[in-house]
């Protein structure tokens, strides 16, 4: 790159991030330099601005893992001007986990806005390996850059709806309607789940799931949610369970919520430290299977943007609020307020 010293939102400290001068992105060969278009903000980027995540986190270091980009430079077969998405998940390709198709769970696994600068920045360099990986992928013309940055996102949530095994005429229960429970709502639709169950306490994330297809929205605030799921599904509960929110507390309830046989997910993060108590006999005497959720695959992220790019997942919608790089702490305000949906850092 020829360019002089670039913006970028350098976290220094938890609390602590500050829009500053940064060098260009020191390349090698191999390695693709991006401008970056549109990078939405992750409630797990809040959790590491506010040093509840420490996990892979350096400081100072850029933050921002949600991203899509426009090429400045790099290898053949890429060419300035391109528009691509990034999957920020780089896994090594050869140690047990990833031949057994679980690279998320790779041990030497690195990731874009972790342990790699990522995208809350003008450039960003996408390394040499991830480029070899297939990691990076042209946007077709009919996907803009800020339905682009929600394919990580929804590739999470594909790979929770996997593990899970949620299948076509499942009752789903979700609990938390932000922008993940969201996209589980749109996802567990289009998979054919035969009702979708949402409990949110914000009114008006409520209506943005009822949109989004839920058949029947919950106040867990306005009385007894376990009694209220028991309702809607003749008393039976549900079949599948997606704590889309990291309260401890949550992950016991959930348990409670599901059908004798259900399947329940552990889906959002949480914070380092933090425990739950859950009801080990309800596992045990209903045969409850629970499963976590962990970030996504290459494949993954390639399923979610053909989702996007076929029209069968809409998620234009989902971006409430958008903000230049030079407000980064009013984008950070607003995203970690719950007045927004999806919150998004964008060129121009």
């Amino acid at each position: 790159m020829q360019e002089a010293d670039v913006k970028a939102a350098i976290l220094h400290a938890p609390n602590r991030m500050l829009l500053d001068v940064a060098a260009d992105p020191v390349t090698e060969a191999g390695d693709l330099v991006l401008r970056v278009k549109a990078a939405t903000i992750c409630g797990t980027d809040i959790r590491v601005f506010r040093g509840r995540k420490t996990a892979g986190i350096r400081y100072p270091s850029i933050i921002g893992h949600e991203f899509s980009g426009e090429v400045v430079s790099g290898p053949s077969p890429f060419r300035p001007g391109q528009r691509v998405g990034v999957c920020p998940a780089i896994p090594c390709g050869r140690c047990p986990q990833c031949l057994r198709g679980r690279e998320n769970l790779c041990p030497e696994l690195q990731a874009i806005g972790y342990e790699i600068d990522g995208a809350f920045a003008e450039f960003i360099r996408i390394p040499a390996r991830a480029v070899e990986l297939g990691n990076v992928h042209l946007l077709p013309d009919r996907v803009s850059h800020d339905e682009a940055a929600l394919i990580e996102p929804l590739a999470c949530v594909l790979n929770g709806q996997n593990k899970v095994g949620l299948r076509q005429g499942d009752t789903v229960a979700i609990l938390g309607a932000g922008p993940i429970g969201t996209l589980h709502v749109k996802l567990a639709r289009l998979r054919g789940a035969g009702r979708v169950i949402v409990s949110e306490p914000n009114a008006a994330r409520r209506a943005a799931a009822l949109a989004a297809g839920a058949d029947v929205m919950l106040d867990p605030t306005a009385g007894d949610l376990s009694a209220a799921v028991r309702a809607e599904t003749r008393g039976l509960g549900a079949d599948v369970v997606i704590c889309a929110i990291g309260i401890p507390a949550l992950a016991s309830q959930a348990v409670g919520l599901a059908a004798k046989g259900g399947r329940v997910s552990l889906f959002a993060g949480f914070s380092k430290g933090e425990m739950g108590n859950l009801d080990v006999n309800a596992i045990h005497y209903e045969e409850l299977r629970l499963t976590g959720a962990f970030g996504l695959s290459r494949k993954d992220y390639e399923d979610a943007l053909h989702m996007i790019a076929d029209g069968r997942i809409e998620v234009r919608d989902m971006i409430t609020h958008r903000y230049g790089l030079d407000e980064v702490g009013a984008a950070f305000d607003m995203a970690e307020s719950g007045a927004a949906m999806k919150v998004a850092i964008a060129d121009g």
